[in-house]
């Protein structure tokens, strides 16, 4: 279904993504980004003329950093990369916010009855994102069951979201949600925040990493334009 974008005039942009910071941990056990110049602004002074000075910034981080999107080629060797995804499937969807009880760590297919799942970005608010930047963002965080999973997939769902640690219930090693929805190419976004901005419905969700081949994951700057 072709989509009518907002007007200028009427049109708010709500961005749902953490900022990316010098040090800080997104997953525990993965390593933080290091972010610092390549080139300085000082030691550029000496190849342009006088007055003119730039910046080249330099970053190491793993990609599961920060607010990231899961491609089917993070789970599965010959799933789609980053540089495969159609830009339909990330770009420009109709967003979907399904708001959970802070207090209920197990969500299951039931908080998705009788809701149109058909062709949305569907966001899962459960106010984890309180949590972050500290230990308690680690320890006891809510996620789908693989009962969910299922119902996403089958109801048609295009891409899924949620403002947890894991979309997974990290004590499980299977990791069924990521297995479920991958395995029928629908990206994941971790790690979201500022779900309670936006209306339940009847907006458009953008979540695009770069275009990087043989790459699984990669963060972005998730936003929606009511």
């Amino acid at each position: 279904m072709q989509t009518t974008p907002p007007t200028t005039a009427s049109r708010t942009f709500f961005d749902l993504s953490h900022a990316i910071e010098h040090g800080m941990i997104t997953y525990r056990g993965l390593p933080a980004p290091l972010i610092c110049d390549f080139l300085s602004r000082e030691a550029s002074r000496r190849h342009y003329a006088e007055g003119t000075e730039f910046h080249i910034g330099r970053i190491d981080m793993v990609a599961n950093t920060g607010t990231y999107l899961d491609s089917p080629f993070h789970r599965f060797e010959q799933g789609k990369d980053l540089s495969q995804l159609p830009l339909d499937s990330l770009a420009a969807l109709q967003g979907l916010v399904v708001r959970v009880d802070p207090a209920q760590r197990a969500i299951g297919a039931d908080a998705f009855e009788n809701l149109d799942l058909n062709g949305k970005a569907v966001l899962v608010q459960t106010g984890w994102d309180r949590h972050w930047r500290t230990d308690a963002y680690f320890e006891g965080h809510p996620f789908l069951t693989e009962d969910a999973a299922r119902n996403l997939a089958d109801a048609g769902a295009t891409l899924v979201g949620i403002d947890s640690y894991n979309i997974d219930d990290t004590a499980d090693g299977r990791r069924p949600v990521h297995t479920i929805l991958l395995g029928r190419e629908i990206p994941i976004v971790e790690h979201m925040t500022g779900l309670a901005q936006l209306p339940a419905s009847h907006f458009l969700f953008y979540a695009v990493p770069p275009k990087v081949r043989a790459f699984g994951t990669f963060p972005v700057r998730a936003f929606a334009v009511v």
